[in-house]
């Protein structure tokens, strides 16, 4: 009984032995799996890098995003992305990798084919003159290139005027003239530093007499007059250092006209105008601004210089009416007389306030002018006086004395946030050519940091690039050299710049956006058109894929000028109407019209006009007689300035970029800002 009793114990024992051994070696074979595991992983991840990715792409690994900003990094999206659209618009996949392999890298000239029999037409088109003067503009535009190129150009090469060596001398706290001196000086004052808070320049002058004047953009002639009697004259503060080479912005206009307008009543009208582009005039008539108008500094934009005759306390109310039906109005006295009278002498001081320009006449306040956004203080360098006024001396006190730089290239911001993303590999959706010329430095760099800032952009899905003729200023086109090589988003079209000659920069557009960028869409602007990329970019996507379009404000039936500052000749243009065409601005066209402009250019059967718009209109016209093209038409590519809802807005200045573009951050809808 004992025995078998022992004899369980021990079977018991060895159960138990057998038991723990096992789980030894199960742990042992878990730890060795374990370690081979560790193993495998730290082989073969490097192999599934250099093998799968590489299938798929390296996009991530070797385009490292640019991040600025945490600002930034909310907008930017996915560098890589695949191809998931397909478009008869769009080139083959053969003609793609064709393009991919021509396409340059660093250079930063238009591929653009030029030559001598580019600019050579045999047709009678009446564009033979054009081509003449696009020869010659290509071959000293080349010739700068190659300079510039070369290295032989370089900023301490080029003469410069000498600086004084105390640049504070420049910058006097008053600066006065003479009659003698102001008429010496072509009727402008020179204000080196510009103005600042608490300026004011006083003019001592005299209106002349009235003469006749017959010219209808003055007065409009009534019925059995022969002339209309005028008198007036124009004071404005200019930015003469703001854009070399062209006309400087009126920053303030102020115009009184003694004699009226077509109203034949005393008014006097300020206003601004930014490249040939008026704002909304502020016209002063002799009655006090509104209660509930805003002020600018307390003070009203209209003081009061006829009675309201609104003074029936002696008449009744109906016989008040009963007088004004049948004509018989009473005579409106003067309660003040008008602030400028023919052959009497007056003192005018204009001065600068936190909120905007006062004018004053004889000590007493007359208008006043809110400051509009496109404008600083230090921009107004200048004032000029022109017209029916004999000025005897003006004199500028408390100015600025410290002094500004007025170099143009002073707005660029050599900063990588504002450097163009890099191509994408893959055909992008949107390529947006903007038009500018070299000296407009302020206007790319208001640009880069407004819409070039969308996200659509940053991602690349929208490409924008800047395109560039060469300057008659060699200094200008170093800087422009050295500007596109840091941004990387510059296309310089090798020819010397000409107003009628913007039509090749055109072309390049369409030769870059085509074949560079394989773009979706195409859309050309100018440098002071702000885009809503992502309004644009919807509006080309409700057109079906397989349709070619051209969308914009579209002009039809217009009719070319035959005299005046824009004329056409009959030789340039012999029909009464032009094909119709969207307005230069801003507009959109799918990528087949482009590949198709470019290739009749070079096969040299593209007509040149000097007017671009126009052109491109007449070139559509011609693809439209073998293809179908949808003309969509819509006014919110805004021609003059900007509405709400805008697509684009037109002659935007550097600093209602940032404005449009800051409301456009903070704003559920897009906003204008119309102030200049």
């Amino acid at each position: 009984m004992k025995k078998s009793k022992l004899s369980k114990l021990d079977r018991f024992d060895r159960f138990d032995m057998f038991i723990s051994l096992a789980k030894q070696r199960s742990v042992q074979i878990l730890f060795i799996l374990g370690f081979l595991y560790l193993i495998l992983v730290t082989v073969e991840i490097p192999f599934v890098f250099r093998t799968r990715l590489n299938t798929l792409s390296q996009e991530p690994l070797t385009r490292v995003p640019r991040l600025a900003s945490e600002v930034e990094f909310q907008y930017k999206e996915a560098p890589s992305r695949p191809l998931n659209w397909v478009s008869k618009n769009a080139p083959t996949p053969t003609q793609f990798q064709h393009q991919k392999q021509l396409k340059p890298q660093s250079t930063i000239l238009s591929r653009l084919s030029f030559d001598a029999e580019s600019f050579d037409p045999t047709a009678k088109d009446g564009s033979l003159e054009l081509h003449k003067s696009a020869k010659v503009a290509w071959k000293v535009g080349r010739k700068l290139w190659e300079e510039l190129e070369s290295g032989e150009v370089k900023i301490g090469s080029i003469s410069k005027p000498k600086k004084p060596k105390n640049e504070s001398e420049l910058c006097r706290p008053s600066v006065s003239l003479s009659e003698s001196e102001f008429l010496a000086h072509g009727k402008v004052m020179v204000l080196p530093c510009g103005l600042t808070l608490g300026s004011h320049i006083t003019v001592v002058g005299k209106p002349r007499a009235a003469h006749a004047e017959t010219n209808p953009r003055i007065a409009l002639l009534k019925s059995g007059e022969d002339s209309v009697m005028v008198s007036q004259f124009m004071m404005e503060l200019q930015g003469l250092k703001t854009v070399d080479g062209e006309d400087p912005p009126r920053i303030l206009h102020f115009n009184p006209r003694l004699k009226g307008d077509w109203s034949r009543k005393p008014v006097i009208e300020q206003n601004t105008c930014y490249r040939m582009q008026w704002g909304t005039a502020l016209r002063c008539e002799g009655w006090k601004s509104k209660v509930d108008d805003e002020t600018v500094d307390g003070q009203v934009k209209c003081e009061k210089w006829i009675r309201d005759d609104n003074d029936r306390s002696v008449e009744s109310n109906a016989t008040w009416w009963l007088k004004r039906l049948i004509g018989r109005t009473k005579k409106v006295t003067v309660d003040w007389p008008f602030p400028f009278t023919e052959g009497k002498l007056f003192v005018l001081t204009l001065s600068a306030g936190l909120e905007g320009y006062h004018v004053s006449v004889d000590g007493r306040h007359i208008t006043s002018f809110p400051y509009r956004t496109g404008y600083t203080l230090e921009d107004a360098t200048g004032l000029m006086l022109n017209g029916d006024v004999d000025v005897h001396s003006i004199f500028a006190a408390s100015l600025p004395t410290s002094h500004p730089s007025f170099a143009p290239q002073r707005h660029l911001e050599m900063s990588n946030r504002w450097k163009a993303p890099p191509l994408s590999e893959q055909p992008v959706d949107l390529f947006i050519g903007v038009l500018s010329a070299g000296n407009h430095f302020a206007e790319r760099m208001a640009v880069r940091k407004s819409w070039m800032q969308h996200k659509l952009v940053k991602s690349s899905h929208v490409v924008a690039r800047f395109f560039v003729a060469m300057h008659a200023r060699k200094e200008v086109n170093v800087e422009l050299k050295r500007e596109a090589e840091f941004f990387g988003d510059i296309v310089i079209v090798p020819y010397m710049d000409n107003y009628d000659l913007v039509v090749l920069k055109t072309v390049a557009i369409c030769e870059y956006g085509g074949r560079v960028a394989a773009a979706k869409y195409i859309m050309k602007c100018d440098d002071d058109t702000f885009v809503r990329v992502d309004a644009v970019i919807n509006e080309a996507k409700k057109v079906h894929p397989d349709r070619s379009f051209y969308i914009g404000n579209i002009n039809y039936y217009h009719r070319p000028l035959r005299a005046g500052k824009w004329a056409v000749t009959y030789e340039e243009w012999a029909e009464e109407v032009y094909p119709p065409y969207a307005n230069g601005p801003g507009y959109i066209m799918s990528s087949d019209i482009a590949h198709f402009i470019v290739s009749e250019f070079e096969k040299h059967n593209l007509s040149l006009f000097k007017m671009e718009d126009v052109s491109m209109g007449m070139w559509v016209e011609k693809f439209n007689s073998s293809k179908a093209v949808d003309y969509i038409h819509s006014l919110k590519f805004c021609q003059f300035g900007c509405i709400e809802g805008y697509y684009t807005a037109h002659y935007q200045s550097p600093r209602q970029m940032m404005c449009m573009w800051d409301k456009l951050q903070k704003q559920t809808r897009p906003q204008c800002c119309n102030m200049r």
